[in-house]
């Protein structure tokens, strides 16, 4: 048995593998923020968060605005929409079948 899963759906679960991307998400569920001051919540190096928002925006999960010298970022909610039709296939449409039997 072969399955496919697309690049987009992929590239959203690598994007959520690490803690401090999830916390970064979760920083930005209710307001925008800037680059300085996820950085100083999470208590991580500029450097360091700027490879977190790098996956974090290939993966299309979060967006940035420039505002004069800073970034401001948000979350990409069409990017939700498409993980949760994805996972809300298994609901829908897989059944739940007893294994076969395995070869001795």
């Amino acid at each position: 048995m072969k399955t496919t899963v697309s690049t987009d759906v992929l590239s959203l679960f690598q994007a959520f593998s690490e803690s401090y991307r999830i916390q970064v998400i979760e920083l930005l569920r209710d307001r925008e923020l800037c680059a300085c001051d996820i950085a100083n919540h999470l208590g991580i190096s500029a450097s360091k968060l700027s490879f977190h928002l790098k996956i974090l925006r290939e993966a299309g999960l979060i967006q940035g605005r420039q505002e004069g010298r800073w970034i401001y970022y948000r979350l990409n909610l069409q990017q939700f929409v498409t993980l949760e039709q994805y996972l809300s296939e298994f609901r829908r449409t897989s059944p739940i079948l007893p294994a076969r039997s395995c070869p001795d």
